[in-house]
């Protein structure tokens, strides 16, 4: 029987998708959460009993679609895993990463069964947004992996800079506040959904003070990576994750001062998945010797 073959830059794309799929899954989980639509399909993996698909009810069918978005998902991560198989030449790293998408996946699919069987808890459903940034972060890392830079035999992997793990650091704890906060706000998934029995107006102070933080780190280390000569691709990165901080701390500002309006509640759901997403690359191309004068000293030894 002869085995399929994939190339790299058809790899490429499976791996592009797969980053796709997977954003795209946070800002639908993120819909059903605004619309109250969380228990539209009151059981799992089913609608409702032994009902598949669910009723033409707005409610049931929101929930049901975001089912089928993540069918969509298992779809992709199933083509990455075999293509990592089939790619030529075949990489360990690429095998291993495509493997990670799969446990990721298989546990979001039983944390969202627990999501919807014990009526969306704050902490079930903090923890399922987290996961979905961890599968971010492996699918960001499976991508750069399998670009076309990473084809070039013989060369030594740098580790991160320091300075992108830092931004790593500040943003996660940016996206963990969030999370509280949204754990305590009016949007639950349902009218009934239990709440974190906290002041929203407190916690939104404390993730709004942690942004203000990250945007004075990110807007002084954009200007240090400028004065220092760093090499383009940190600088433009850099720049990237900033001005992604900005437009998701106007948004936050404005949804917060306005009443936490949906539409604008879904946009931040989507912005804090490109701000994340950003950052890693970020992390992932700030790697070896930043400052001009360590290159010179490199490229002299």
């Amino acid at each position: 029987m002869i085995q399929p073959r994939v190339s790299p830059a058809a790899y490429r794309k499976i791996t592009v998708g797969a980053l796709a799929l997977l954003a795209l899954i946070i800002v639908s989980g993120g819909a059903v959460r605004l619309t109250g639509s969380g228990l539209g399909c009151s059981d799992w993996p089913a609608c409702e009993n032994d009902q598949l698909v669910a009723p033409l009810e707005t409610h049931a069918m929101i929930e049901f679609i975001n089912r089928l978005i993540t069918g969509l998902v298992s779809a992709i991560v199933i083509a990455a895993v075999l293509g990592s198989h089939w790619r030529v030449p075949r990489r360990t790293d690429l095998v291993w990463l495509s493997w990670g998408l799969v446990a990721g996946v298989l546990a979001q699919i039983v944390l969202g069964g627990l999501v919807v069987l014990y009526e969306l808890p704050p902490a079930l459903v903090i923890g399922h947004f987290l996961l979905s940034m961890v599968l971010l972060w492996n699918a960001v890392v499976l991508l750069w992996r399998a670009s076309d830079d990473s084809e070039r035999r013989g060369e030594k992997r740098e580790r991160p800079h320091w300075v992108g793990s830092a931004v790593v650091a500040l943003t996660s704890v940016v996206i963990v506040t969030g999370t509280i906060v949204t754990g305590a706000g009016p949007h639950g998934g349902d009218e009934d959904a239990e709440r974190i029995d906290v002041a929203v107006r407190d916690v939104a102070q404390v993730h709004g003070t942690t942004v203000v933080v990250l945007l004075m780190a990110l807007a002084g280390l954009v200007w240090w990576l400028w004065h220092r000569r760093a090499p383009e691709r940190a600088q433009m990165w850099g720049r990237t994750v900033l001005g992604v901080a900005l437009a998701q701390g106007l948004i936050g500002y404005v949804q917060y001062f306005t009443g936490v309006p949906v539409l604008l509640v879904g946009a931040h759901i989507a912005g804090a998945a490109l701000l994340w997403i950003a950052t890693v690359f970020f992390w992932l191309n700030v790697r070896g010797p930043l400052m001009q004068a360590d290159v010179d000293r490199v490229v002299s030894l």
